[in-house]
């Protein structure tokens, strides 16, 4: 079982900018394709971005495609979410966990999540 953190969470403006990270401690988080969710209020828990553990070419949803960039340092357990042009739409929490490599379904309990506010 991964154990996973999420932090970087916060209030930005339309437009700006976040860096979210997901540190990972328990099993082996190198060999794992970890990926990036969020839950609006009231809304279902959606798949955001995902990548694998050797790296590769990423994927993500289709409303973050070129502002979002997911990335992973294994060395460090860590994996990222640069967030850019943000928009009031991206509010919501975001949850990084562990995911199927090939539907990128979550595998692994969630973590508390990271709270990200996009006032307009």
């Amino acid at each position: 079982q991964v154990q996973l953190v999420e932090s970087g969470g916060g209030l930005v403006q339309a437009g700006g900018s976040l860096r979210l990270s997901c540190a990972a401690s328990g099993r082996t988080f190198s060999n794992s394709a970890m990926g990036w969710f969020r839950q609006a209020p009231g809304k279902e828990r959606e798949f955001v971005a995902g990548i694998r553990w050797s790296g590769g070419t990423p994927y993500y949803t289709d409303s973050v495609k070129g502002r979002f960039t997911i990335s992973r340092d294994n060395a460090k357990n860590t994996v990222y979410l640069q967030m850019n042009s943000l928009k009031p739409e991206d509010t919501a929490v975001y949850y990084c966990n562990n995911v199927g490599s090939r539907d990128w379904r979550p595998l692994g309990s969630w973590g508390q999540g990271t709270q990200v506010t996009v006032s307009s």
